[in-house]
């Protein structure tokens, strides 16, 4: 019996620019599957009560995944594998997601300031029937940052949308003193990890 055939692309649930770079990066063909309007996309993301940041990250992105692979179905898509990434930062058990506005923003870049966190990101992807996943761990390090610093980073709109407020690719770059783990992870794609599971599903040398 001969192997089923390897799609020519996969599709890409996340409307993030960054992750489509890196998979041009990674040379993998991509369409982006993102969410319908009546999708209540957002509260895939809500953290349950005490839930650890490994935990949290690992179920996000879970879930995103199977209702990506429902909106690939719904919309009666040619099938092609997906994945999907979920990047959160953590100090301690404390998870910092994407602020809800300016002064959130503000509280949790000075909470980070002067010391280190942890930013997971966690990679999924759907073959058919096949579930794989993978988790990248790595610690940013910031110096002391003073109020009008921070104040002035958060008025370029740049911590919008960002987990932890920060884009480790941008402006923020000016006060991150150490990075230990994967710049790409901290970007919201680690690339080592995503190239292992796209090569288990045979999309990737």
């Amino acid at each position: 019996m001969s192997a089923a055939p390897v799609s020519p692309f996969i599709y890409l649930a996340s409307q993030s620019p960054r992750r489509s770079q890196l998979l041009d990066q990674l040379g993998v063909a991509h369409q982006i599957l993102v969410a319908d309007a009546a999708e209540d996309a957002e509260s895939l993301e809500m953290a349950l009560k005490n839930e650890a940041p490994l935990a949290y990250v690992k179920r996000v992105t879970a879930l995103k995944l199977e209702a990506s692979v429902a909106r690939m179905q719904r919309r009666g898509l040619p099938e092609a594998p997906i994945l999907c990434a979920d990047t959160t930062v953590a100090k301690g058990r404390v998870i910092y997601g994407k602020p809800e506005n300016e002064a959130d923003a503000v509280r949790m870049l000075t909470a980070l300031s002067g010391s280190t966190h942890r930013v997971l990101t966690a990679v999924s992807v759907a073959s058919g029937k096949k579930r794989l996943q993978a988790v990248s761990v790595s610690q940013v390090t910031f110096a002391k940052m003073t109020k009008a610093q921070i104040m002035r980073y958060v008025a370029t709109g740049e911590p919008m949308g960002k987990a932890g407020s920060y884009a480790v690719q941008g402006g923020a770059a000016a006060f991150i003193a150490h990075i230990s783990g994967s710049y790409s992870g901290i970007m919201g794609l680690p690339m080592f990890e995503t190239a292992q599971l796209l090569r288990q599903i045979g999309m990737h040398n």
